[in-house]
């Protein structure tokens, strides 16, 4: 386990090891989406128990169409800014870096505070259902097909988003580009179909992932941490896979490392699997086309599998999400050998947030739905934002 453990360089940071925490959706925030106390100690806790890097949940970045999910916490202005910064100061004192990750919801919108409508690539309404642990039912509803000034604004919003995350003390900022939200949407074939110059190849299809790391990396200089998260799967569309395999995985991981970032993270449910059924894994890919530190996230939770994939050289660090919720201290736990207990889907049922948890750990809320939550899981390649 002593790679894991190692420390790592990303761009101007030393990372204590090997070891990061999942972006996921915790629901938590006030209606504002300005970041709780209950927040700062969960995120705390993380820091305290080893994990080199904390990368937060989805952030909204605008007050139009990011919103993804009531009670999630943004990052547009002051006051949700004022909330990040004691926080980030908690995490940095107890020995780790922090990431914001930004995220646009796009056609994925469930739940927004400044918006009854939503927006997408084209209007066509996504596959799946509405997350009941995200306080949604039914199916999505049908986007409308977001105009140039749209985007324009879309963009405008992460580096803005961006901003406020250096102002508030992040050490960097993940672009979130996968999981089915709104980069990933015109990144995917069926569910971009514009003809435009954001539509067509995957030249095109990429072309919006391009515009904002570029306003992202103007918004914050040179000398902060940008990444990009990338993924196959999608929260509502678990079994998606690109349709040119391994030459538009090369496209991808090709463009990207030609972009001013300093990592890209990228997640499928066992990121140790093969990307396609055979050949490599999707962080091996990434791994063989990028010049930057891949990140790989999917089922890491067994130590073993964790530093198999970094002693194949598929990836240069880890980053957990159900193993991250059921030990806050796995670092800790792993440097000493100490046992590992499996994750119980009942902490994020029937409600992902933090109350339930919390409830759940002191024995006083129900299993019910737990079924349905361990479906899920099971089956989900990226959980939203991810319970991985």
């Amino acid at each position: 386990m002593e790679t894991l453990l190692s420390s790592l360089k990303l761009g101007g940071l030393t990372l204590r090891n090997r070891l990061a925490v999942a972006p996921m959706t915790r629901v938590s925030a006030t209606p504002e989406g300005i970041p709780t106390s209950r927040m700062s100690d969960y995120y705390t806790a993380f820091a305290e128990g080893g994990f080199g890097l904390v990368v937060t949940e989805g952030l909204y970045t605008d007050k139009a169409f990011s919103q993804g999910y009531l009670f999630q916490p943004g990052l547009t202005e002051a006051c949700q800014r004022n909330g990040w910064r004691p926080i980030v100061e908690r995490v940095h004192d107890a020995g780790s870096r922090m990431i914001a990750q930004l995220m646009h919801a796009g056609a994925l919108s469930q739940g927004n505070a400044y918006s009854a409508e939503t927006r997408g690539p084209s209007a066509i309404r996504p596959k799946g259902q509405q997350m009941a642990f995200y306080r949604g039912a039914g199916p999505y509803r049908v986007p409308t097909a977001m105009s140039s000034e749209e985007i324009a604004q879309a963009v405008n919003g992460f580096a803005h988003a961006a901003f406020v995350a250096r102002d508030a003390g992040f050490d960097g900022v993940e672009v979130h580009g996968a999981n089915g939200y709104l980069l990933d949407q015109f990144l995917t074939e069926g569910v971009n179909l514009r003809d435009d110059r954001y539509g067509g190849s995957v030249e095109g299809r990429f072309r919006l992932i391009v515009e904002v790391v570029e306003a992202v990396r103007n918004s914050v200089g040179s000398d902060f941490i940008v990444g990009v998260r990338i993924s196959q799967g999608k929260v509502n569309d678990f079994t998606h896979k690109w349709s040119g395999r391994e030459d538009e995985a090369a496209a991808i991981f090709g463009s990207l490392g030609q972009l001013p970032i300093d990592y890209v993270h990228t997640t499928d449910f066992e990121a140790w699997r093969p990307a396609f059924g055979e050949g490599p894994s999707l962080a091996a890919l990434a791994k063989k086309h990028l010049p930057v530190p891949v990140l790989a996230n999917g089922s890491l939770h067994d130590p073993k599998q964790a530093a198999g994939l970094l002693r194949r050289g598929e990836a240069d660090f880890v980053s957990l999400g159900r193993g991250a919720l059921a030990h806050p201290d796995w670092p800790r736990r792993v440097a000493k050998g100490a046992p590992l207990e499996t994750f119980n889907p009942g902490m994020i049922s029937p409600i992902a947030d933090l109350a339930n948890a919390e409830r759940h750990r002191t024995g006083t809320v129900a299993v019910a739905g737990q079924s349905e939550a361990s479906h899920r899981l099971s089956q989900n390649a990226a959980e939203p934002n991810s319970l991985l």
